[in-house]
C-alpha cells in the first residue's frame, strides 16, 4: 500500500493518516529520515524498549579457562549504586519494559549491592532473571531472591563430574549444587514456585560426553531448562575445543552424543545451538528489543559489543573487537540514546542484517577488514561474523 507523504515549509514530513492507521507507530511518533540506495527510509523514534541487560560488576570470583578475561584489556569494577538508580529512573520512560536481566562478564552477586540492586527494580514491577556462576548464593543469598520475587535464576554447570568441572571453572562442583539444594529449600519453606532453575553448559570437546549426566542432574535438581552453548573460543587452547565448524556438522544425537532437544525427562527441555554456518542470521537482542547496560553506565547494542577484546573466527582467524557505545546513561537519558538516529538506524541495518557472510567469501583468508571487526560493506563495526545470530553462541 502506498501513502503519499507532504514537506512542510518549515522541512518537516507530514505523513498521511491512512499510514498512521496502518502502521504500528502512534499519532505523535518521530522519525529519523535517510536516504538509502536512492530511497527514503523512515526510522520511528519509539521508546519500545523491552529488556535490559546490566552488568552490575566485571569483576568475578572464579577465573575460567573459557572467559573472556584470558584476552581483554577492560578494568575490573563494580557498579556504583547512585549509577544504578539513575538507570533504574531512567526505565519509566519505557511503557513497554519488561524485564532486566543481571548478567555480563561478570559475576553479579560479587557486587556489594546485589540484593539492593534486584529490590530496586522488583520495586518497579519489572521482572528480574540473574545469571550466575553459583558459587556465591548462599542460603541467605538465595532466601532474599526468592522473596524479592526473582523469577528465572540460570546457574552455570559445565561439567557434572568433578575434574571435568574444576577443569574449566577452577572450583568445586559441591559448592554449587549445595546452593542450589539449598534455594529448593528456601523455595519449598516459603511455597514459592521461584525462581525458576535454568542451567547453561558450555559445551567443549572435553566435557560434552557429560551431557546426558547433565540431563540427568538437571532433573533432580529441579530445572526448567538446561540451555547448551557452544564455546566463543577466545585463545587458542579453547580453538582446539570448538565442536562446531564453517562445514555443516552432525547435531548432538546424530554424533553419537546422547542428548537430543525436547527429550529430556520430567518438564524441563534442553535447549540446543546450532552446529555450523549457515542459518538466516538473526539477532536476538535486536528481535527481543534489549540493550546491554555496562558497569560504567556505557550502553552497547549487545555482549559482543560490551567489551575489548579479541576472539577466534569460526574458521580459526583473530579478531579484535572494539567496545562499540551508543551513549553513556551518565551524560544522556537512556531514552534518548535508544531512539537516537544512530541506535535506530543499528538495529534497522542488524534486523535486515544488511551485512556480508565473510565465512562465505572466496577472500576470506586475505581479507584484513575481518581482523578489525569490519567488513566491505554494510554498517561498521560489523556483525557478518557474528556467531550469536547464528544461534552457535547462546546466552540466557
Amino acid at each position: 500500500m502506498s501513502h503519499l507523504a507532504t514537506i512542510e515549509q518549515d522541512g518537516t514530513i507530514r505523513l498521511p493518516e491512512s499510514f498512521l492507521q496502518h502502521s504500528r507507530s502512534v499519532r505523535g511518533t518521530q522519525y529519523w529520515i535517510e536516504q538509502r540506495d536512492s530511497r527514503l527510509v523512515l526510522l520511528p523514534r519509539l521508546p519500545d524498549l523491552q529488556k535490559v541487560y546490566v552488568e552490575p560488576t566485571t569483576a568475578c570470583n572464579l577465573y575460567c579457562r573459557t572467559c573472556i578475561r584470558n584476552v581483554w584489556q577492560d578494568p575490573e569494577a563494580h557498579m556504583e549504586m547512585a549509577l544504578f538508580e539513575q538507570l533504574v529512573e531512567q526505565l519509566g520512560a519505557f511503557p513497554e519494559i519488561r524485564r532486566v536481566v543481571f548478567s555480563g562478564l561478570g559475576e553479579p552477586m560479587s557486587h556489594p549491592h546485589f540484593v539492593d540492586m534486584v529490590r530496586l527494580v522488583r520495586a518497579r514491577g519489572i521482572a528480574v532473571t540473574v545469571g550466575s556462576n553459583g558459587v556465591l548464593m548462599d542460603r541467605a543469598l538465595a532466601r532474599e531472591q526468592v522473596l524479592l520475587g526473582v523469577d528465572r535464576l540460570v546457574l552455570s554447570l559445565d561439567g557434572v563430574r568433578p575434574e571435568t568441572y574444576a577443569g574449566v571453572r577452577g572450583t568445586t562442583i559441591a559448592v554449587v549444587l549445595d546452593n542450589i539444594r539449598g534455594l529448593n529449600e528456601v523455595k519449598r519453606e516459603l511455597r514459592s514456585l521461584t525462581p525458576a532453575l535454568g542451567i547453561e553448559f558450555v559445551a567443549l570437546r572435553s566435557n560434552v560426553a557429560e551431557l546426558a549426566e547433565l540431563s540427568s542432574l538437571a532433573s533432580r535438581l529441579g530445572a526448567a531448562r538446561v540451555l547448551v552453548s557452544n564455546v566463543l573460543a577466545y585463545t587458542e587452547d579453547m580453538y582446539q575445543e570448538i565442536l562446531y565448524g564453517y562445514g555443516p556438522r552432525a547435531g548432538f544425537a546424530a554424533s553419537g552424543w546422547p542428548v537430543k532437544a525436547d527429550a529430556w525427562v520430567l518438564w524441563g527441555t534442553v535447549d540446543l545451538p546450532r552446529m555450523h554456518w549457515g542459518a538466516e542470521q538473526r539477532c536476538r537482542f535486536v528481535h527481543d528489543r534489549a540493550t546491554v547496560v555496562g558497569w560504567d553506565g556505557s550502553v552497547s547494542p549487545c555482549y559482543a559489543f560490551s567489551h575489548n577484546y579479541s576472539y577466534l573466527t569460526i574458521d580459526g582467524r583473530r579478531k579484535r573487537v572494539t567496545r562499540y557505545s551508543m551513549g553513556n546513561i551518565t551524560q544522556q537519558p537512556l531514552v534518548e540514546i535508544w531512539t537516537s538516529a544512530t541506535y535506530c538506524r543499528f538495529r534497522d541495518e542488524v534486523r535486515d542484517f544488511r551485512f556480508p557472510s565473510c565465512p562465505d567469501c572466496d577472500l576470506r583468508d586475505s581479507c584484513s577488514l575481518r581482523e578489525q571487526n569490519q567488513a566491505c560493506w554494510g554498517w561498521d563495526p560489523s556483525c557478518a561474523d557474528c556467531l550469536w545470530a547464528q544461534d552457535i553462541i547462546r546466552c540466557p
